[in-house]
């Protein structure tokens, strides 16, 4: 029986992933639990494995195309079976798109039929996207229960695409006519100094035409100015983006004295060295910390969902993490019951496989609060952006001496900045000040753990 190779979603507010490479060559026999192919989220790299055993077919998917989650884009087959003639799938909305597959697995330009029931759930950004690039959503055919931006997207690139055979082939296209996606600024800026968007190559997401590319197209700034990110770093851009003007972010800062965690570390330090043959860092007392402290605050815990706040039952802290390509975020799981030992060597070896790409999707799925640790770079504080769907980042600077009062002298003192961001939807400010008193507490005196 065919088993679909579908894009996995390796996190909760993924619609789309990158298909970096294929492992295996269309045709070629599979074991599951293998490698099969490499893909690329906003984080990070992973490697999918096979989800069955036999021959790989019908590959639809080329390396460096954007695929929504849930998409088939190969299958594999027993011997001697053959490839599926056609997948219709059935929407809410009655619609169905249908690919016809040849015997040798190449895939026809799609069917689509627009839904005589026009009640299909659009979420806002494919809405805005859609109405901004003249797309008629009633020929849409989402992947999942409604039509997301990779739905539009998908539909327009294949606009696009047979808009181009068509001419090339000198038929008319009997296709909605689309506009080119690019942003506001980009058609302000070509409509000012009279240029044709569809001859401007864009540097965007899915292709879509910036500002920049106008203005490098135009000369008005020189190409090598104009710096094309590579697609971790672009992915990434868009996930902030997304949460920076979609979440209702509140800050809250501390000034905690660090005196305490600092010989805590020298007292554990030896400990964990020996056992796990690991140098224990600020990152693993604090991951240990904030678990403690989320087992009392729940709230801070959750995630936002369209259907409401999320709670998680589970206490998984994310690390955010420099690499070459970009900013990646492994997760510690179950943070609140693990040892600082066990967390410095899940630290340790996650941070390792982040940098040398080898993380799998178990690495960076789950995490349910987010901690960014830039003290190593000697900086004294800073504010970090909700990773979303989570309520909460921590953003924490270096330890430092700092002339601060006690008994109303002025006394040195290590201390270290904590700065809390929040989803106000998730989260109000009293239970976050609860939250990070509680956690400021303990950094003050972490043996208060034993009590």
């Amino acid at each position: 029986m065919a088993t679909n190779v579908i894009m996995p979603a390796l996190e909760m507010a993924q619609e789309s992933g990158v298909l970096v490479n294929w492992l295996k060559q269309d045709g070629e026999l599979v074991t599951k639990g293998e490698p099969l192919m490499e893909i690329e989220t906003d984080k990070v790299t992973v490697e999918i494995e096979a989800p069955a055993s036999g021959l790989l077919r019908g590959i639809l998917a080329r390396e460096g195309d954007v695929v929504p989650v849930g998409q088939t884009i190969a299958w594999i087959l027993e011997p001697g079976e053959p490839l599926p003639a056609s997948l219709p799938v059935n929407l809410p909305s009655g619609r169905k798109i249908t690919s016809h597959l040849s015997d040798n697995g190449t895939k026809p330009q799609p069917t689509m039929t627009p839904a005589k029931n026009t009640s299909v759930e659009v979420s806002p950004v494919a809405r805005n996207i859609a109405e901004e690039n003249g797309v008629n959503l009633s020929f849409v055919a989402p992947a999942g229960r409604r039509i997301e931006k990779a739905d539009v997207m998908a539909y327009i690139r294949e606009q696009k695409k047979v808009s181009v055979e068509n001419v090339a082939n000198r038929k008319p296209s009997i296709l909605v006519p689309t506009r080119i996606p690019a942003s506001p600024k980009a058609r302000r800026l070509a409509a000012e100094q009279g240029l044709d968007l569809a001859a401007v190559s864009g540097s965007g997401p899915e292709g879509a035409v910036l500002a920049a590319d106008v203005l490098q197209f135009s000369g008005t700034i020189e190409p090598t100015s104009v710096e094309t990110p590579g697609t971790i770093w672009r992915l990434m851009a868009e996930h902030m983006t997304r949460s920076w003007t979609s979440v209702p972010h509140f800050y809250l800062m501390r000034e905690v004295e660090a005196g305490n965690l600092i010989e805590w570390r020298k007292h554990v330090a030896p400990v964990v060295d020996k056992k796990f043959q690991i140098k224990l860092t600020y990152t693993d007392l604090l991951v240990k910390l904030i678990g403690f402290t989320l087992s009392e605050h729940p709230r801070i815990n959750a995630a936002w969902s369209e259907a409401g706040i999320v709670w998680n039952q589970e206490i998984n802290i994310g690390i955010a993490t420099a690499v070459e390509q970009g900013l990646v975020v492994p997760v510690i799981h179950a943070a609140n019951t693990a040892s600082v030992g066990e967390i410095a060597a899940q630290r340790n070896d996650l941070v390792e496989r982040a940098q040398n790409r080898k993380l799998h999707p178990a690495d960076i799925s789950g995490g349910t609060f987010t901690l960014s640790n830039l003290g190593m770079y000697n900086v004294d504080a800073f504010i970090a952006i909700v990773n979303t769907p989570q309520a909460a980042i921590l953003a924490v600077g270096r330890i430092s001496d700092r002339i601060v009062p006690v008994n109303g002298q002025p006394v040195v003192k290590p201390m270290i900045t904590l700065n809390l961001s929040c989803d106000h939807r998730v989260v109000d400010g009293a239970r976050a000040a609860q939250f990070l008193d509680d956690l400021a507490i303990l950094i003050e005196d972490p043996w208060r753990m034993l009590s």
